[in-house]
């Protein structure tokens, strides 16, 4: 069975290295994410990139290979995304965020 509706994409771009209270920020993300029943979040670690510092990160020098790109996809309702907004300003000191209205397609 196939369902249709609007969702809202919220996208952040971080470094892997990047720790709220000790945790990873991604890790501590989809936590905050599964504990508040979000419809989905997801992590996807880059092999190069770089972002307002203009500092290039890549997995081949073997010294900037602890800190790469990751970016993190969260889709929900758009009032769910907005609800953890205040909380991921408190949670990411440097980074960007972007949101994006979707049409989703689910299959169960």
């Amino acid at each position: 069975m196939k369902t249709e509706s609007m969702a809202r994409l919220l996208t952040i771009y971080i470094n892997s290295a990047d720790h709220f209270h000790g945790t990873p920020l991604f890790a501590a993300i989809v936590h905050l994410c599964h504990e508040r029943g979000m419809a989905g979040a997801t992590v996807f670690r880059a092999m190069e990139g770089y972002g307002s510092s203009g500092h290039i990160h890549t997995t081949r020098l073997l010294e900037l290979g602890e800190n790469l790109p990751v970016r993190i996809e969260i889709i929900d309702a758009p009032e769910r995304i907005e609800a953890i907004l205040p909380i991921l300003d408190g949670m990411i000191a440097q980074g960007l965020v972007t949101l994006s209205e979707v049409k989703v397609r689910q299959f169960k």
